[in-house]
């Protein structure tokens, strides 16, 4: 029985600006994809990782390694066409047969509470899948109804998101429906119940210039 996280490192940048992807601008002068990786193994020496990257990016990933010393014995596979169909690149590169759990997070979170992590994890062995999640801190309005809504009605949701690997397995043999907005509406298609365990504020997804100033800050005050 072993443990996995599939990092997913996708994104072309749009938003950042510049021509380098997110997950390998530099914050506090190294990679934010290492920094997130790392995080994986202040949890766990003995973790699993997949890291999922587009074919077009990995030469440069090979090329970042080498420049920042980075050794960490993962697997890396290659992307799909979408985050569904890269989630299912990741869950093909661990044995049909395995037991365990699978983390599936953001390349671009690389704040992730170490115990949150660690919650996910115990919480999706005994439940079978877990999530992290936050409250809404902001006022919420509805467009379709033009008013204001109830935000303790709401969470937001964050990753890493765990699931027994055998139940992920099966939830991935489920064709991309459109309507798969994150890994845990995967298993809930097949009406799986996903249980909700407290994330942590800083666990930020890194999308647009802004966010990158508000990692280096972060990582200031660590």
């Amino acid at each position: 029985m072993s443990d996995y996280a599939i990092i997913t490192a996708g994104g072309s940048g749009r938003r950042m600006g510049g021509g380098v992807p997110k997950q390998f601008r530099l914050i506090g002068g190294r990679p934010v994809l290492m920094r997130t990786i790392e995080r994986f193994r202040e949890y766990s020496a003995a973790l699993k990782i997949i890291l999922v990257l587009p074919a077009s990016q990995t030469d440069y990933w090979n090329e970042l390694c080498a420049r920042y010393d980075f050794t960490d014995m993962l697997t890396v596979v290659t992307g799909g066409g979408t985050r569904y169909e890269s989630i299912r690149h990741g869950m093909a590169a661990i044995a049909d047969d395995e037991n365990g759990v699978v983390g599936i997070h953001d390349g671009v979170r690389p704040f992730p509470d170490v115990s949150v992590i660690s919650k996910c994890y115990e919480t999706a062995r005994v439940t079978g899948a877990a999530i992290p999640v936050t409250p809404v801190v902001e006022t919420l309005r509805s467009v379709t109804e033009d008013r204001n809504v109830n935000r303790d009605d709401f969470r937001c949701v964050q990753t890493p998101q765990c699931f027994d690997i055998q139940l992920y397995k099966k939830a991935c043999r489920q064709p991309d429906s459109g309507t798969f907005t994150d890994d845990a509406s995967v298993v809930e298609a097949m009406g799986t119940k996903v249980t909700m365990i407290d994330g942590n504020r800083e666990n930020i997804k890194l999308t647009t210039p802004f966010d990158m100033l508000v990692a280096e800050a972060l990582l200031k005050a660590d």
